[in-house]
């Protein structure tokens, strides 16, 4: 058995082998909380704990894989695969699918997306004949979002007068009959989106006390990681399930509460004490990541924060470069400054693309660094730009896939009714969706059941309609016994779409062909992964739930080519990178001109600088313009008051960086000429293009710590462990772009190198 105790320093090992009661780990940037949650498990498991009475919740199934593929090393697979471990929307998912029908719901209720909540919203306001001016649909959907999070259900805010007057005094006195109406069709398709995962679950709970009583007693054992990041309904949630033991262990970090804007609440972490006053507080506060210079400027930063917890962030690390501020004339000026002192980096110390990320305050602000990086011809992804996901032919037929699982999702069948075209206009739509809501049955009952003279269709609309309902049909009858893979391949043969986007020979309709090809490789990718990874299955609902469940920081990249990483601040949380620019430090940029005007939204600014400072190991660069252009006006520009909060020892100060000589201009316009921007769609590997590698039984026999391997879905890694004999012998791999992996090796397609 590991020694993984002695791996603990003694403020970490505290907590670790601290079995019953609550408590609460606050964890400074750096200091190994993961590793703290991760061991605490391991060893409340090997102290005789039941897995399958232990709940882990995290906010990413990356933090959740990694997590359970460590315990996995320490107490073995097969005790391991007991623990009720994942993100809060994917256990609470699980939960409802077993308790569904207690609330009316089918168990194999669609999750709905954000895009699917705009498009029905957006429906319901074009059916009600409301001013789209007036009632946009994204902001229907985020007040809609506030109220779920917060238990503000229909009945609830129809009740408020408080509410409802905000709404008639914002000229939207029919919001409420949009809300009712939306949470009908909801019901009615038999899905949930993303909020009433957790608002569905507080209802389970407080109307089934024999249900809350169930899992109080699964549940002895709670842990919650970014205990700070949990809104109003995930509280109530956690706070309900550990109410009869109490055996409650909570890890976070106050001054990374930075999503105030998506209903996070740091008065959750802040008031622990008091909800639970037997509690015990324990504090990591040493740092492994970064360098002296960087922790100290950090803490001069969040000290000036008034609501906070109390600790005193320290490393051991060395000293380090202190944090260089550059005062730069304008933004492409600062683009110019970043990309030339990324390449200088680079080649004196002998640093990879992927070392490096620039962050900022909005995505507005990528451009001039983007034009400058292409410039220098460094490659650069963004993060946060239009996922693969959510592009049109994509959603198209993730829609067919989603209605084969679940002929009830409404919205699913409107998209893809006259998908390819088969001659369904929108006014037949429209009558089968009136019949339907009178009637209060789904619109595939209607075409289940369809009588012409009820809805007023002609034969000819008739037959269309039953072809659409028998090709629904043999798919249900297909994807019985066909895997997602197998069943991709059917959909799009029968519909025919990629002949369609052939036959218009335009760029846009390659692209689309070469998008679809990507999803097909992307679930390809999944079947094999399924077969490779252990303790997973690879149905169509299990690939259609793991689309919906994604994030944008759980997405694995698989490209050869390092990059820089540009990203939001709020999307660099959890990450690190050798050297970190944080770009853009300017009053009414950074802190954002919405947030100045209460202590509240000003300290969460604060908390944002201080995740930027800390992402890095060794250097951060921060850079401000004197002048930048907004609304198409060159506006002066103030620095930030940020900048003067870092005490000064910490710091080196440059005025007016001239970045560029003459010669060099000329140099980059040349560049930039000669630069091709690559494509900006996912990398995901061409079959066919890629054959995969395969291995014979003594080369896996024979695989071992230490060996370098590049896998055909995951990339390079490096083994960190094995277990195991012959065919059923397994690997635990740590990829460069995939993070860690546990792979069965008998299917496992990968090669030394």
């Amino acid at each position: 058995m590991e020694d993984y105790l002695g791996q603990l320093n003694d403020s970490q090992k505290l907590p670790t082998i601290h079995k019953n009661g609550p408590i609460m780990v606050i964890a400074g940037a750096g200091s190994g909380k993961t590793r703290v949650l991760t061991y605490r498990i391991a060893y409340l498991m090997e102290m005789g704990v039941d897995p399958f009475s232990i709940l882990s919740l995290t906010f990413t199934n990356k933090a959740a894989r990694e997590m359970k593929s460590r315990i996995s090393q320490i107490v073995g697979e097969s005790e391991s695969k007991s623990l009720w471990m994942g993100t809060f929307h994917s256990i609470f998912a699980r939960i409802l699918r077993s308790e569904s029908e207690l609330l009316g719901y089918s168990s194999n209720f669609t999750i709905y997306d954000t895009q699917d909540s705009d498009r029905l919203i957006a429906t319901i306001i074009k059916e009600l004949k409301l001013d789209k001016d007036l009632y946009k649909y994204k902001n229907i959907r985020n007040r809609i979002s506030s109220l779920k999070n917060n238990l503000v259900t229909v009945k609830a805010y129809l009740s408020n007068q408080e509410l409802v007057q905000q709404d008639n005094e914002s000229r939207k006195p029919m919001f409420g009959k949009v809300y009712q109406t939306y949470v009908n069709r909801c019901f009615k398709a038999s899905a949930m989106d993303f909020d009433d995962l957790l608002l569905k679950t507080n209802e389970l709970l407080n109307r089934f006390p024999e249900v809350l009583a169930k899992y109080q007693e699964r549940f002895k054992y709670i842990h919650v990681d970014e205990y700070q990041d949990t809104n109003h309904s995930q509280y109530l949630i956690v706070k309900a399930l550990a109410d009869k033991y109490e055996n409650l262990c909570v890890v976070g970090d106050d001054a990374q509460s930075i999503y105030g804007f998506r209903g996070a609440n740091i008065e959750n972490i802040l008031s622990f004490q008091k909800d639970y006053s037997n509690s015990t507080v324990y504090r990591l506060e040493q740092n492994y990541r970064s360098t002296k210079n960087i922790v100290n400027a950090a803490n001069s930063v969040i000290n000036n924060n008034i609501n906070k917890l109390e600790k005193e962030v320290w490393t051991e690390n060395e000293s380090g470069e202190k944090i260089e501020i550059n005062q730069l004339i304008n933004d492409s000026e600062e683009g110019r400054f970043v990309s030339s002192s990324i390449f200088e980096n680079k080649h004196n110390l002998q640093l990879n693309n992927d070392d490096f990320a620039v962050l900022y305050r909005t995505n507005a602000q990528s451009r001039s660094i983007e034009d400058a990086l292409r410039r220098k011809n460094i490659p650069y992804q963004v993060y946060g730009g239009l996922s693969f996901y959510q592009r049109k032919e994509i959603k198209d037929i993730l829609a067919y896939l989603r209605v084969i699982v679940n002929p009830n999702d409404e919205e699913s069948i409107k998209r893809i009714i006259n998908f390819p075209t088969r001659g369904i206009g929108q006014t037949t739509l429209d009558k089968l969706l009136i019949f339907a809501n009178e009637k209060n049955i789904s619109l595939f009952e209607v075409l289940e059941n369809l009588n012409p003279q009820e809805i007023n269709i002609n034969s000819g609309t008739k037959n269309k309609l039953n072809e659409f309902f028998l090709l629904i049909k043999s798919f249900q009858l297909l994807n019985e016994k066909l895997n997602a893979f197998e069943m991709v391949e059917e959909v799009l043969k029968r519909i025919g779409i990629i002949n369609v986007l052939k036959s218009e020979g335009t760029p846009e309709s390659i692209s689309r062909i070469e998008n679809i090809e990507e999803l097909i490789n992307g679930i390809k990718d999944f079947i094999e992964g399924e077969e490779e990874v252990v303790d997973s299955k690879g149905t169509l609902s299990d690939f259609l739930e793991d689309v919906a469940l994604a994030s944008e920081l759980d997405k694995d990249i698989n490209e050869s080519e390092k990059k820089v990483s540009l990203m939001t601040i709020h999307l660099a949380k959890g990450l690190e990178f050798n050297q970190v620019y944080i770009v853009g430090l300017e009053e009414d940029l950074f802190p954002s001109a919405l947030s100045s005007t209460t202590r509240a939204d000003l300290e969460e600014e604060r908390r944002l600088f201080y995740v930027a400072i800390t992402r890095a190991k060794k250097k951060v660069t921060i850079t401000y313009a004197k002048t930048r252009y907004r609304w198409g006006k060159l506006n002066d520009c103030e620095p930030s008051r940020f900048i003067t909060e870092i005490d000064k020892k910490y710091t080196s100060f440059s005025s007016s960086y001239s970045t560029v000589s003459p010669t060099d201009s000329l140099k980059e316009n040349h560049d930039f000429i000669r630069f091709k921007k690559p494509k900006n769609k996912i990398q995901l590997k061409t079959l066919k293009n890629n054959p995969s590698v395969s291995i014979s039984n003594s080369n896996y026999i024979d695989i071992k710590k230490g060996d370098q391997i590049i896998h055909n879905r995951f990339g390079k890694g490096k083994v960190i462990a094995t277990e195991g004999e012959g065919s059923d012998k397994k690997a635990e791999v740590e990829f460069n772009t995939s993070g860690v992996k546990r792979i069965l090796l008998k299917f496992a397609k990968y090669k030394l190198i």
